[in-house]
């Protein structure tokens, strides 16, 4: 089963601005990943091609890097994802950018039943979430994201899970 999922968000600021958000991801001044809410994300060194690592149960190790500009994560874990996620910034004028988050990737085995039901709600949730997070470094959200109940009972359920 193939997955394109695309997230962006128009932020009224300029693109060396917004690129600076994809630069400090998974680092000390992270800007971008709403760590507060979501498992930090967490790399073996720096931002760079060859560095791993990811966020809660999901790996990934960055496969391509073009500094404020562009990152790609190729996924490791779980199994049965084959694809990647990016943060990509686009310029749209001298004052506005697009950030956009893309994933792309086939699921296969278990991933078939686990990404529909349980990873793309979470994902979708935690992206939105980062999004608001990258556009309130310039102003408040325009339209802040809401989690649903299908997203708050899943997130009530691992707490429980993971809390044993």
């Amino acid at each position: 089963m193939g997955v394109y999922n695309v997230h962006e968000r128009l932020i009224h600021a300029e693109q060396s601005e917004v690129g600076s958000l994809i630069d400090s991801l998974a680092g000390e001044h992270d800007a971008l990943w709403p760590r507060r809410d979501w498992p930090a994300m967490r790399l073996d060194r720096p931002l760079a091609v060859g560095a791993a690592g990811g966020h809660g149960p999901i790996r990934y190790t960055v496969i391509a890097y073009v500094p404020s500009t562009w990152v790609r994560f190729g996924f490791g874990a779980p199994r049965g994802f084959d694809g990647f996620h990016e943060y990509a910034v686009l310029p749209v004028d001298e004052h506005r950018t697009l950030l956009r988050h893309t994933l792309a990737m086939r699921v296969h085995g278990p991933a078939r039943l686990t990404w529909p039901l349980l990873w793309r709600h979470l994902h979708d949730a935690c992206v939105e979430d980062g999004l608001d997070r990258a556009e309130a470094t310039w102003s408040p959200p325009a339209r802040p994201a809401r989690r649903s109940p299908y997203v708050r009972l899943l997130r009530a359920l691992l707490a429980r899970t993971v809390a044993r």
